[in-house]
This record gives structure tokens, C-alpha cells and sequence, in this order.
């Protein structure tokens, strides 16, 4: 009796170490499968052009960082893309009769790129055909949502924004 009593423990432990792997295992793989779904729906997204990146920080060439404490976007809706954002940094040509610095607009004009990001996501680059101030934009997307907004122009410096990307139907 004495030895099986001093056995329980060893019994018990090894009971338990051949418990636990089994769970973290099933909980890995429902990690995984809603990490994988959650990176199938954010694809659709992508590929439908119907999706709004919200920027949490901008960074100018020339200047640091700035949190952003408004809501500001670029809006991706099929035909049309639609830019709420802030600018900050220098501009090389005045604009006469204009009083907004940002960089506000809305185009049906652009050409649209999309192609597969080289550590997964996606990179796309937006050229709008009919806007001074934004000729090219590069957004960059990553498997989490989150992303990388370049833009640049011929009168002013290139601005960067980070932030993330949304459902249009959640995004408000």
C-alpha cells in the first residue's frame, strides 16, 4: 500500500503532462483557423475594392511623428476613391484662394494596382489622374489589418500615415 501511495504522485503528474499538450494543440489550431479566416476576409476585402483605411499617425519627411486624434481616411469604393486625411510638411507651389492644407478629394480617374506583398498582405498602389496634390499612392496591407499609406506629389513632400484597415459597413 505504502509503495502505490508513493507512486500516485508520479502517476498523477505524468497523467497530467500527457493532458495538457493535447489542449494547447486544440487551442493552437482554433488560434490558427480564426487567424486564417480573419486573413481570408480581409483578402475579400482587397480584392473587391471596397474597404476604408483609418489613419492613427502621420509622419511628414521633414517633422515627427503626429498621433492623429480625428478620424481621418482613405476610402476605397470600387470606382471611386475618396481621401480624408491631414497634411503636414512642406509645400513647394502656394495654392491662391484655398484654405484647406489636407489632403481632400474625391476621383472616379485612377488607376488602381493590386498585387501580393512580399511577407504576405498586399501592396497597392492608387495613381489618381486628376488630383495635384496626391499623384501617387502606396498602401501597403498587412495579413493583421494593419498598414502603410505613402503619398506622393510633384508641390509637396511625401507624408506617410499608419493605421488600419476596415469593412466599410463596420468602419462607421
Amino acid at each position: 500500500m505504502k509503495k502505490l501511495f508513493n507512486l500516485f504522485p508520479v502517476l498523477f503528474f505524468g497523467f497530467v503532462m500527457g493532458i495538457l499538450p493535447c489542449s494547447s494543440t486544440a487551442q493552437n489550431t482554433e488560434k490558427q483557423e480564426k487567424e486564417n479566416a480573419k486573413i481570408e476576409a480581409l483578402k475579400k476585402l482587397v480584392e473587391s475594392r471596397h474597404f476604408m483605411f483609418t489613419a492613427t499617425t502621420a509622419t511628414p519627411m521633414s517633422g515627427r511623428t503626429r498621433q492623429l486624434t480625428s478620424t481621418y481616411t482613405l476610402t476605397i469604393m470600387g470606382d471611386t476613391v475618396i481621401a480624408d486625411l491631414p497634411y503636414y510638411g512642406r509645400s513647394y507651389q502656394a495654392s491662391i484662394g484655398e484654405t484647406d492644407g489636407g489632403l481632400n478629394f474625391k476621383t472616379t480617374e485612377f488607376a488602381y494596382n493590386l498585387k501580393d506583398g512580399t511577407k504576405g498582405g498586399w501592396d497597392i498602389t492608387i495613381m489618381p489622374k486628376d488630383n495635384k496634390y496626391a499623384n501617387t499612392m502606396l498602401l501597403s496591407i498587412s495579413n493583421s489589418g494593419y498598414a502603410n499609406l505613402q503619398i506622393n506629389s510633384n508641390i509637396r513632400q511625401t507624408i506617410y500615415f499608419r493605421g488600419t484597415v476596415s469593412d466599410l459597413t463596420t468602419s462607421h
